[in-house]
């Protein structure tokens, strides 16, 4: 099954068509999707059309907490090291 440019390999709709899927599998399905996106589009973007989507209509559904836990995650990652934070002398 082929999905749209948010979903390309229809992999999120067919999580939520799963019964009784858990979250751990969720997850794993939840990889998957994120490494079929191309560099160019914005992953938080994505996500927040994927919750509008699905999640409005199945707010507990394991794939819904999924992808808000990856929404939440997606904050812009802090510098760790580097030349700034060395000591001068």
């Amino acid at each position: 099954m082929k999905g749209d440019e948010n979903d390309p390999k229809g992999l999120i709709l067919e999580a939520y068509r799963i019964d009784g899927i858990s979250k751990s599998e969720c997850r794993s399905i939840f990889l998957d999707w994120a490494l079929s996106l191309s560099l160019e589009q914005d992953t938080g973007l994505v996500l927040k059309a994927l919750l509008t989507r699905y999640g409005a209509a199945h707010p507990d559904h394991p794939m819904t907490e999924v992808m808000t836990e990856g929404l939440g995650g997606m904050a812009a990652p802090r510098r760790r090291g580097g030349w700034r934070s060395r000591p001068r002398n």
